[in-house]
């Protein structure tokens, strides 16, 4: 075992470990015996392949030229619909509706260049798509709606207009009704939705129409029907989000816990429970000991877990008596996993990155909890460093990363993560917080962020920090700190109003608030109304927690990577801080990535981000690292 000090261990991850052979996972659906599902996949440029698994053979069912994508919300999902042996899919270079024909050929069905589309679902006898539109005729007063589509020729009927937002559009069994949600300004949809249930006419417009669920307070997520014409829905009224049983204007709660059946619905086509013919139900929730996927059976009001190696579940569907989903394990990336649920036989369909790593150097994740008010908890992730080729000297501390995560609504589940791996076995501790706001731990969680935001996020992330340090696990005087999107303003609050951090990094994060309430998409343009105050009546609040305007505070070298394509957070962000930083005198990298939008989606971005982050931390830290990096251009390096 060689003896060097942390953070310069040679690791067998690189920055091209990252996207080899690495797919991002999206959403699924089974129709008839076949499992379909999106990969996205970084070495041709972050495209988004639609792929279908029937008869045990795997194969791409769309040209090679399309690119599986709405930017709906702009965050997008529900990009595919395969029902009934028909295949339709949203194209990201024109955002149209096409369909997926044999030999890998397609038809475009929609022509309306001013609409985006998202969440389709099929009427059959009506020969209908039924799809969440989104009108960008005036980029200055969007227009959300849910429309139907000819499948003769693509021509759109608008049944539902005058909400803010649209989505989960379900269809009933005997076709004469419609489940949807909607919700308004400034609700985001895990503050408020509304479940709504029309009846339709023969031209599947709408005839009447009700609310039978949610409301401005309660968040209703993934509306399904049952085969016999009852409905399921998951509400967090009880303070958790648990699933619902409506029957005969009857609605009860099928199995209450304190855990989470639902996700906070940032994209289109999210799914965590699943009807089987049977009338059973599958469900995945989390609670404190991690996730769990069960079996309920509804009639009798019984449940049986389903034993599985994941440490997280996504997009549980379900047909006949088989069910198909993503699981994460904490030691191998994710995959696509089908389960005959008769047989107690699993398969797994396709993995999102083939890994050649030996177990010993995986650093496996451990729940901690540390005290951030009286009586109240918040939980994080640790990750040890771990690398069995070397070893530190017994007086040394390994340095710090805490990972702050975006959303703020988003949840860290402890699943393995392989640029997580790339940190722990180069001798660096991460530490990935879910900060108060976090989904994960119920709905009086997610609302301590309430008016908040800037200040428990932080606080909770520097409490991550100082509670490892002061346990003796990390370096006090290497503590960093890297987020994006919402976890890059969290990580550029804590550098600017907090003296616990010595670097960090922002990802497309956010500087000031001013700008982002006033310069950002139509799905969040009211998101900081809970989480600040509104917006202009509450402008000094916003200046006061904008880190741009406090730079002159900030003392501690940053690196900033930042999509130039972003449409949530613009890059004048960013830019606006380097050149502060840079007057200022403060050690500061800037990367801008041509092409990329919230959220690097390209391989050569993926691993120059990630290998520039590597490098800026050498410099600034004085670490020698086992191998040679790019070097990358830092201003005011003298500074340190």
């Amino acid at each position: 075992m060689i003896r060097r000090p942390y953070g310069s261990w040679k690791s067998p991850i690189s920055g091209k470990s990252l996207v080899q052979s690495s797919l991002r996972l999206g959403q699924i659906q089974i129709d008839g015996e076949s499992v379909f599902w999106t990969e996205g996949r970084p070495a041709e440029g972050g495209r988004t392949a639609l792929m279908e698994n029937s008869g045990g053979k795997t194969h791409e069912i769309i040209p090679s030229e399309s690119d599986v994508r709405t930017r709906a919300h702009e965050y997008g999902g529900g990009a595919f619909l395969c029902a009934s042996k028909r295949k339709f899919y949203i194209n990201n270079s024109d955002q149209q509706i096409y369909e997926a024909l044999d030999q890998g050929s397609s038809r475009q069905l929609t022509r309306h260049p001013k609409y985006r589309f998202a969440d389709m679902i099929m009427d059959e006898q009506r020969n209908l798509l039924f799809a969440v539109g989104e009108d960008h005729g005036d980029s200055k007063n969007i227009e959300n709606c849910l429309l139907t589509v000819s499948l003769d020729g693509g021509d759109l009927q608008i049944i539902a207009q005058g909400h803010d937002f649209y989505s989960n559009p379900q269809l009933s069994p005997d076709g004469t009704q419609l489940l949807f949600l909607t919700w308004d300004h400034p609700n985001m949809p895990w503050d408020g939705t509304r479940l709504m249930l029309a009846n339709l006419d023969d031209d599947g417009s709408i005839a009447s129409i009700q609310t039978i669920a949610g409301g401005p307070d309660e968040s209703i997520f993934q509306p399904l029907w049952d085969p016999d014409g009852s409905i399921y829905f998951v509400s967090d009224r009880s303070g958790w989000w648990n699933i619902y049983h409506q029957s005969n204007s009857q609605t009860a709660c099928i199995l209450e816990k304190q855990a989470e059946f639902g996700l906070p619905q940032w994209v289109f086509g999210m799914s965590k429970y699943a009807i089987l013919t049977s009338g059973d139900m599958v469900a995945a929730y989390s609670d404190l000991s991690g996730t769990h996927l069960i079996r309920i059976d509804v009639k009798q009001g019984s449940f049986k877990e389903i034993v599985t190696p994941y440490s997280d579940i996504d997009q549980v569907r379900g047909s006949k008596n088989r069910i198909a989903f993503i699981g994460y394990t904490d030691s191998q990336p994710g995959e696509v996993v089908t389960m005959d649920l008769d047989a107690n036989t699993s398969r797994i369909l396709r993995k999102s990155g083939e890994i050649d790593i030996d177990e010993a150097y995986i650093s496996k994740a451990q729940h901690i909890s540390f005290e951030t008010a009286p009586n109240e908890f918040t939980y994080a992730w640790y990750y040890p460093p771990q690398n069995p080729d070397y070893q530190a000297d017994q007086a040394e501390r390994p340095p710090l990363i805490v990972l702050s995560h975006g959303g703020p609504t988003g949840n860290s589940t402890g699943a393995f993560s392989l640029a997580i791996q790339y940190w722990t076995t180069r001798g660096f501790a991460i530490v990935d917080v879910n900060y108060s706001g976090s989904t994960g731990y119920g709905r009086q969680y997610r609302e301590r962020l309430k008016g908040n935001w800037g200040v428990r996020d932080v606080h909770d992330c520097a409490a991550a920090a100082n509670y490892l340090a002061n346990e003796g696990y990390v370096d006090q005087d290497r503590l960093i700190i890297k987020g994006g999107s919402a976890g890059g303003f969290t990580t550029l609050s804590a550098l600017t109003f907090l003296d616990v951090f010595k670097a960090g990094a922002s990802y497309y994060g956010v500087g000031d608030l001013t700008l982002l309430a006033s310069d950002t998409h139509k799905f969040e343009s009211r998101y900081l109304d809970s989480m600040i105050g509104p917006y202009p009546e509450e402008q000094q609040l916003y200046f006061d927690r904008s880190p741009l305007n406090f730079t002159n505070q900030l003392e501690c070298p940053v690196i900033f990577m930042q999509g130039m394509d972003d449409p949530v957070v613009p890059p004048n962000q960013a830019e606006s801080m380097v050149a502060a930083l840079k007057s200022n005198g403060i050690s500061v990298a800037y990367i801008p990535f041509e092409g990329e939008s919230h959220g690097f989606r390209k391989s050569t971005s993926i691993i120059k981000a990630i290998e520039s982050e590597y490098y800026f931390y050498t410099r600034i830290f004085g670490i020698e690292p086992a191998e040679p990096l790019e070097p990358i251009e830092i201003f005011n390096l003298d500074s340190v």
